[in-house]
């Protein structure tokens, strides 16, 4: 049978003394904050590259165009996929 890892942790937790505790509430702050660091430079990313394409001044693209380029990605990466696996 399956055991949650949420009531293994906590089990866990339980035995830890009060001063190891502390160090894993720090440790979950840390990867807390460096998720949210991670969230905040992918958000910065993506404004920066929406600024680029906005600057590009193009047309949008219709849904054929679209789906073109959906197609010939798809395709590409097939290729590349049959050229790794020989």
């Amino acid at each position: 049978m399956d055991t949650d890892p949420t009531q293994t942790l906590v089990a866990k937790l339980r035995e830890l003394p009060p001063e190891r505790i502390a160090e894993v509430e720090d440790f979950v702050d840390f990867l807390k904050a460096r998720a949210q660091q991670a969230q905040r430079a992918a958000a910065h990313r993506l404004g920066a590259a929406m600024t680029r394409l906005d600057a590009l001044n193009l047309p949008p693209m219709s849904a054929q165009e679209v789906q073109a380029e959906i197609k010939a990605a798809r395709a590409q990466r097939h290729s590349a996929a049959d050229a790794n696996s020989r």
